[in-house]
Formats: structure tokens, sequence, C-alpha cells
């Protein structure tokens, strides 16, 4: 027991393994498969929720739910939370009709709504007609807010006050509620008609008088969202004010629920993550259980996009076809292509993923729209030049004339200005036709850079060879 905390101490876990969910879920196997169940308990006992729940994850499927029965009411709840979502199916399958009726009721609303959305419909109006009616009308509430919204991942467990309230009063209800809200942290103020009219933290609370009214210690400036605001917007929120919690209003301003900062950070990890996917050219279906998938599944998915990307290649076959001429004059040509076009290919990404990234963030628009395509052609023109220095002298002596090397020279600085360009245009471009950014990823943008590339060298040497004395050649 940590002294300064009272909280378990933990720390050896830490210290002495790669994970704790790694000595855990040995032991728990262990202990299980010799049916000691009285050391399982005091196992778990100073082990956290969320490394519980990565420990049964990791058992075999028969041992998840006799180790989940292990726990006691309250703790299982928490840790049902945790698991991963093919574990908590699982259980439910397993666990009698009672106890999951049970596990379920007790869960926080969003949640229950996150579980509900991974279940079969069958499954989920079953459950839901068992729910009490309190908790069947408050998920029922958040089941009929958009998916990605606001409303959909609020919790409708948090404290409201009153402004005629003294701070004594106001003390006393936090005392009574804290045990069924989601944070006490933040504390909010409505009216009669459940306006949303303030916001009062905890710590305000505390040191104020026990005689001081609520409006006169509360803030009556208050951030919020509304219920309809996309699940993007209120993360960036919550992380600009550095809230632990955010209030969420109806169309009336009425406060309906709050958005608690660790399913914002579930929000993030979920973005990023499509992002990322997107970012791949890979199909994105349902991110977090890509390697749970089957193999069949995932091989859908990405040749969607390869087959798109073969297509447009195909384009860059035919710019070749076309100036076969000037490749049969002087061969050699043809060597330098794969660098060309690799350049521009890789430059083009930089330049894509610093804009999708800051569109992301938000940075962008400090900068300006034209300006930071600008700024993108600009790197790109400089790169060129500094590559210059390199790829020159090298096509120069490998060509054994100023042939190749002016033609290299020449397009390299073409191709690298536009590749930037189009890395910065394009994902621009999406987002101002209100569709996804990353969807204009590193993938597509070297394609586009490939096609455009040759055609840019090849045309080059082409006016070159009709141009130079033909001594220079």
């Amino acid at each position: 027991m940590n002294e300064a905390t009272g909280a378990p101490n933990t720390t050896a876990f830490v210290r002495n393994s790669p994970h704790p969910a790694d000595v855990v879920a040995a032991q728990l196997e262990s202990m299980l498969s010799a049916g000691n169940y009285d050391g399982v308990k005091t196992l778990l006992q100073p082990v956290q929720p969320v490394d519980i729940a990565e420990a049964i994850g990791r058992l075999p499927l028969i041992l998840q739910a006799l180790a989940f029965r292990l726990l006691n009411k309250n703790e299982a709840i928490e840790v049902y939370e945790y698991l991963d979502p093919v574990v908590q199916q699982s259980l439910l399958d397993r666990l009698r009709s009672n106890e999951v009726l049970e596990l379920v009721e007790e869960m926080s609303p969003d949640d229950r709504v996150q579980l509900f959305d991974e279940l079969p419909a069958k499954v989920v109006r079953r459950l839901l007609s068992q729910l009490s009616p309190a908790e069947r009308r408050v998920t029922a509430q958040l089941l009929g807010y958009e998916v990605e919204t606001a409303g959909r991942l609020m919790t409708t467990e948090f404290i409201d006050l009153k402004e005629f309230q003294t701070a004594q009063e106001a003390l006393t209800i936090v005392r009574r509620q804290a045990p069924f809200t989601e944070t006490i942290y933040s504390l909010y103020v409505t009216d009669r008609e459940r306006h949303l009219t303030g916001i009062l933290s905890l710590r305000d609370l505390v040191t104020a008088e026990p005689g001081d009214r609520i409006r006169d210690v509360m803030t009556r400036e208050v951030v919020n969202v509304r219920t309809d605001t996309d699940q993007e917007e209120v993360a960036r929120a919550i992380q600009r004010y550095d809230f632990l919690a955010l209030p969420v209003v109806d169309l009336e301003q009425r406060l309906v629920g709050i958005v608690t900062v660790d399913d914002v950070i579930d929000v993030i990890e979920q973005e990023a993550t499509r992002d990322i996917y997107a970012a791949g050219a890979v199909q994105a279906g349902d991110e977090d259980d890509y390697f749970q998938s089957n193999l069949f599944v995932v091989a859908r998915r990405r040749v969607v996009w390869l087959s798109a990307l073969v297509l447009a290649n195909g384009l860059t076959t035919q710019v070749i076809a076309m100036n076969d001429a000037v490749l049969k004059q002087v061969v050699l040509l043809a060597a330098f292509i794969p660098l060309l076009i690799g350049t521009g290919g890789n430059v083009g990404a930089q330049s894509s993923t610093v804009v999708i990234r800051g569109l992301s963030t938000q940075s962008i628009q400090t900068l300006g729209v034209t300006k930071a395509i600008v700024r993108e052609a600009i790197a790109g023109a400089l790169l060129g030049l500094l590559m210059l220095l390199v790829v020159v002298p090298f096509a120069w002596w490998r060509g054994e004339g100023p042939l190749i090397g002016t033609a290299v020279g020449i397009s390299l600085i073409a191709i690298t200005t536009l590749a930037a360009t189009a890395g910065a245009a394009l994902p621009l471009f999406f987002d101002r036709m209100g569709l996804d950014p990353a969807l204009m990823s590193a993938p597509f943008i070297t394609t586009a850079t490939d096609v455009a590339g040759v055609l840019i060298y090849l045309r080059t040497a082409s006016w070159l060879l009709a141009h130079m004395s033909p001594s220079l050649l």
C-alpha cells in the first residue's frame, strides 16, 4: 500500500516486468488450472482494473469466465468496462443471464452504449428490454444520437447544482451523489429548466465559505458542446482547455450530459488509427479489430486501394510507351527513371503527411491554405536544388556527357517542386470539399507524381536531344 496516497502499490509489477498484465496472466492461468481460487483473489487484490482486464483477455477462453467470476461485484463492473469488445461478447455468452443483466445494469451509460454498439441487434434488444426503466431510458436516449457525436459519447452521470444553494448544501449533495457519478471535479449549475448557467470546480466549492451562494462563486462563461458536435471537435476542445470533463447541451441549451477525458483519449486513439490506415491506403473497417480479423477480410480491405493504385500506375506505363523513341535513342535514360520517381514520391509523401497532420491538429489554420501550399512548393524546390549536388555529377559521369546530367537536373527540380505542391494541395482540396484529407495520402501522391515525373523527364530529354549541339550529346 502506498502510504502517501493510500493506493495499492503496483510499482513492483511495473519495474520488474515488461508489463503488469504479462505477469498477472501467467500466474492467473497457473492458479486457475490448479484450482487455487483463493490465491487468485489474493493475486488480483493489488492489481489495477485495467491490468486485470488485459490479463483476463490473454487467458484461454475456458478460463476467462472463471477468472471474471472470482472478482467482487464492484470490481467486476469496472474490469468489464476495460475488456476488449471481443472478450466482452465472449463473457456475455458464458455468464448466466442474471449475471449478464446485473453487469449491464451497473455499467455507466456511455460504456453500456459502447458495448451495445459491438453486440448483434437481437442481443441489444433483449438486454435493453431487461434493464430497469431508468437505465433503459438513459441508454435509449444515448443510442438515439448519431454515432461519433458528443451525444453518443457522453455520460448522463454528473452533478448539477442550483444558484440559490449554499456551499455547505452543495458539499452535502456532492458527498451523497459522488459514488454514482463519473466525476466530481467539475460541478455544473442549472436553472429550473435544466439550462446550463455556470460551472464550479470542486476546489472552488471546498474553499468557499459555507454560507456563500453558488451564484457568487461559480463561473458563468462555460465552454460546452452540443449533442450533435463531432467527437473530434469534442476531443480538441478538451485538449485546448485542459478540461477533465466537458458539458454537453441540447438544442435548447439544457444540460444533458458530460464527456470525460478518458473517453476523449479513446476517441483520439480511434481517429489516429483511422488516419494512419487511410494514409497507408488500407480501407477502414473496424480499426480496433484489424489484427483479429480474418485474413480474407484483411486482404479484401487492402485490395480495393491496391487495385486502384495499380490502375493508376498503368498511366506510367502508357507515358513510357508514348516516349519510347527517346529511350531507344539513349537507352541509359531509363536507368534514372526509378531515382526520379522515387524522389518525387518521397517528397510528395512528406508534404502530404505534414499537411494532413496540420489539418488534424488545426495548426495549419494559423498559416492559411495558400501560404501552406506555397511554403511546401518552395521547400520542394530547395530539396531539388540540394539533391542536384549529388545526383547531377553522378548522372553526368554515368552518362558520359551533359545530356543525361542536364535532363536529370532539370527534371529533379521540377519533380520535387511539383510533388511537394501536390502533396500539400490535394489533402487541402479534399478537406475543403468536406472529404477526409487522409484519403489523399502517400500512396496516391506517389502514384500521381510517378506519372507526372516520368512525363517531365522524358519530355525534357526529348527537348534536349532536339536542341543540344550534336557535339555535346
